[in-house]
């Protein structure tokens, strides 16, 4: 099942991954420092739960939710938003970033990337959009403001976990402070030293074995 519409008067679907009204990030109060398990100082929340961290071990920003009981996001949307919790969810899972049921076909995944986001002569592609499902390709083609309505599509077998997109932070003087957020192209891949003071935003996948297709090479549903 799709996410739902704003409202009664439009039809535009809105995707899962999409923020809502109301739903705000977590205070920067919240975030101070502690002891990793290499005895180094690293970024975390005062009060760390389970879920704050990935299985990497890259502490995640907190945002909070507005979730209905069909467990789909209700509110007015933000377009331009993107929730960090549910992203992960849809990367982490591979489910289709419009409906989050599983995207997974007998032909692999489908992934689709805006025309500013892939340079024709990288050779390795990598994504922060989760895929779609082929029932919704279409839909995220044209209503997604990212794709502006000419995605390149990439149909593959693998999609390994590459890193992060995020806010790095240190300390100073003043206390701790949050230096410019990385954008796509700028993610810091698992392993870098970088992450002990990250906090992630987008999950990233590093596409290979892909096919670039257009729609009339779309497998059925």
């Amino acid at each position: 099942m799709p996410a739902r519409s704003a409202g009664p008067s439009t039809t535009r679907l809105v995707p899962y991954i999409t923020g809502r009204e109301g739903e705000h990030p977590d205070l920067l109060a919240s975030l101070g420092s502690a002891q990793g398990p290499d005895g180094r100082l690293h970024l975390a929340y005062h009060d760390e739960q389970n879920g704050d961290r990935d299985l990497r071990g890259v502490l995640w920003g907190r945002c909070s939710q507005y979730i209905g009981p069909d467990n789909l996001p209700i509110g007015r949307p933000r377009w331009r938003m993107v929730h960090p919790s549910r992203q992960r969810e849809c990367m982490e899972q591979l489910r289709c970033q419009i409906c989050a049921q599983p995207a997974r076909t007998d032909h692999g995944y489908l992934f689709l990337a805006g025309p500013d986001e892939v340079r024709p002569v990288d050779a390795v592609v990598r994504t922060a959009q989760p895929p779609v499902c082929m029932r919704h390709a279409r839909t995220a083609a044209e209503q997604c403001p990212h794709l502006q309505g000419r995605p390149t599509m990439y149909l593959t077998q693998s999609a390994p976990l590459y890193g992060v997109i995020g806010t790095p932070y240190h300390y100073t003087d003043g206390g701790l402070r949050a230096l410019p957020a990385t954008d796509g192209r700028e993610a810091l891949p698992y392993g870098h030293p970088g992450l002990r003071w990250y906090l992630a935003s987008q999950l990233v996948r590093r596409l290979r074995a892909y096919t670039v297709i257009n729609f009339d090479d779309l497998p059925p549903k």
